[in-house]
């Protein structure tokens, strides 16, 4: 298969913002691919060689891609690089500059898929001295036997830049038409995809086997599970109603969520983002070594800073010194941690995802051997408001964000990679000015003003609409910015920023600068209002009218242990406007 295939695909999807268009022309891409090339292909649409989990990337940097493609049209660097300043896409200006080469290439071969992804892999896993030379010589002769549009999908790729605008969402979709007989069978790959969070290897089983195939697909160590998500509730009364009256209520700690996979004496830990931090918590890694008691395990739960003259636990923002290459061992002693473990999905063979909670709470405490420093996440079961409320006020005087409420009934499974009534979280107080953080996904900026001048002067904010797999704007937020932050933004942003808004992202605003949605912001506003100008769950509460936070700040929190789909969702901001309200009522 040839990559221009790719390319032209790619061109189509660019040109279109309709999802059930991208949708067809996935399709038809899948459907002309052999079956044994359907996982790179797959990758290289997500922008992607391997799963995130395996921490491989291109690693080229817009420089080197600016050297290589400077060598191969025979045009200066300077020129290249004024080009790129007005077309602000690496793409475009390849395109450009290898239409118009000066000198054509001898003996130019026609690039097939599976001889760009081994030079693009043998880019990525080149390191050490002479690395540099080695990726732009493997950059120069890609380039060389590139036509103008393949030259412009490859260095949108390298540099992590591709931008289609293509969800995981869309992908499943894609694959259920083309070789699952339908849309309607998406929940098998999906469930596939949910627990080995790999897309490639799932589009390669379904196409090789079909849909039985398929469904035998089972849990496996080091594969990491897309984690479950939790609504929030206003009050106990409502989150008691929700679960039938009785729930086990559970300590929400302030750390950071991780996933443990043990095998023998290996053991790896995954973010929230299924990211591998084992390297910044060796101390928590000799702590599983010791204490669980499972030849095979996947466990879940949250890694905390503590104070050991105190035996307090730190905020979440000190855990985050723990992010690092470098000093592990100094931060280890600076930084100690303690692991809160809440959930059991795999132990010794068991896939336990689709047991009720309670037998997963059971198979959890039978492998855990009890020590100072990795604890059973403290629960109890409660079937009153009194209960629920009383065990909130100690969780909080224990320096807890508040409750996670969990369902105990036979539906409780864990739902992985999604957010349902299953889990309910219960923190400090939703129900009536906002005392509550939310999680927002930056996708626009605009330009500031005054001593602003030269930097963003506000982020333009956005919620998760999960059924629609949207981002709809909710804020637009100018207040707690350090001239720290104000430097940082830019930066942080750059990688992210696209020509024109992303075709996910419901918006009326015109903003200066547009994002794809990735960057993730804690904020706290003062009250949740309605909108006629922002998209945030438009119609449901008045038709017409969406929500929009008044008043926000940003707290000084980047949720980088967040992606863009795990942030505040649109339904969310729904039932905090609606608890606010009762409160105002019932004052």
């Amino acid at each position: 298969m040839n990559y221009a295939q790719i390319a032209d695909a790619y061109e189509k999807i660019e040109a279109t913002p309709k999802r059930l268009e991208m949708t067809d022309l996935l399709v038809e891409l899948l459907k002309n691919t052999p079956v044994n090339l359907i996982g790179k292909v797959v990758y290289l649409t997500q922008g992607k060689l391997y799963p995130d989990f395996e921490g491989i990337e291109m690693g080229i940097a817009e420089k080197l891609a600016i050297k290589a493609l400077a060598r191969v049209s025979g045009s200066r660097e300077s020129e290249i690089e004024e080009d790129l300043k007005k077309s602000g896409d690496i793409g475009e200006t390849a395109q450009a500059f290898i239409a118009k080469k000066k000198q054509s290439t001898f003996f130019q071969k026609a690039l097939t898929v599976q001889r760009v992804y081994e030079l693009l892999d043998k880019m990525a896993k080149t390191s050490g001295s002479g690395a540099v030379d080695s990726k732009m010589a493997l950059l120069s002769g890609l380039l060389s036997d590139a036509s103008p549009k393949e030259a412009k999908y490859i260095l949108r790729t390298v540099t992590g830049s591709l931008r289609l605008g293509i969800a995981d969402m869309t992908v499943l979709d894609a694959l259920a038409i083309a070789y699952g007989g339908g849309k309607e069978t998406r929940e098998f790959i999906e469930r596939a995809y949910n627990i080995s969070s790999d897309l490639g290897k799932v589009a390669n089983i379904v196409a090789e086997k079909g849909l039985e195939g398929i469904k035998k697909y089972k849990v496996e160590v080091f594969e990491p599970i897309r984690p479950m998500l939790a609504e929030r509730l206003a009050s106990p009364e409502e989150i008691l109603d929700k679960l039938g009256g009785k729930c086990v209520a559970e300590y929400k700690y302030d750390g950071e969520r991780i996933q443990l996979h043990k095998k023998g004496n290996e053991v790896v830990l995954f973010s929230r983002r299924l990211e591998k931090i084992s390297n910044q918590y060796p101390d928590a890694i000799e702590l599983v070594k010791k204490c669980v008691n499972a030849e095979e395990a996947i466990l879940e739960g949250e890694c905390v800073a503590m104070d050991l003259e105190t035996g307090e636990m730190r905020p979440f923002q000190e855990l985050m010194h723990r992010r690092r290459k470098y000093g592990i061992e100094q931060a280890m002693v600076q930084y100690p941690v303690s692991l809160f473990m809440f959930d059991a999905l795999f132990v010794d063979g068991e896939d336990l995802t689709r047991e009720p909670y309670l037998v997963r709470r059971k198979a959890l405490e039978q492998v855990i051997v009890k020590s100072d420093k990795i604890i059973l996440a403290k629960n109890v079961k409660v079937g009153n408001v009194k209960q629920l409320e009383e065990f909130f006020e100690e969780a909080i005087e224990d320096g807890c964000e508040g409750l996670m409420c969990k369902a105990i009934g036979k539906e409780s499974v864990y739902q992985a990679g999604a957010r349902g009534w299953q889990w309910i979280k219960y923190k400090r107080d939703y129900k009536s000015e906002m005392t509550d953080t939310v999680d927002l996904v930056v996708v626009g900026a605009f330009h500031g003003r005054g001593k602003r001048a030269g930097a963003y002067g506000a982020l333009l904010l956005a919620t998760y609409n999960k059924e629609k797999d949207t981002f709809e704007t909710v804020t637009k937020c100018g207040t707690g910015f350090t001239d720290k932050d104000l430097a940082i933004f830019p930066e942080m942003l750059q990688r992210h920023e696209i020509p024109r808004k992303h075709s996910r992202v419901q918006s009326t605003f015109e903003a200066d600068v547009w994002f794809e949605p990735a960057v993730v912001l804690e904020i706290l506003g003062a009250e949740i209002t309605l909108s006629p100008i922002h998209l945030c769950a438009m119609d449901s509460i008045r038709k017409g009218s969406g929500l929009a936070i008044r008043f926000p700040r940003f707290t000084g929190k980047y949720r980088t242990d967040k992606a863009a789909e795990d942030a505040t969702t649109s339904m969310e901001i729904v039932e905090m406007y609606r608890g606010q309200l009762k409160k105002i009522g019932e004052s």
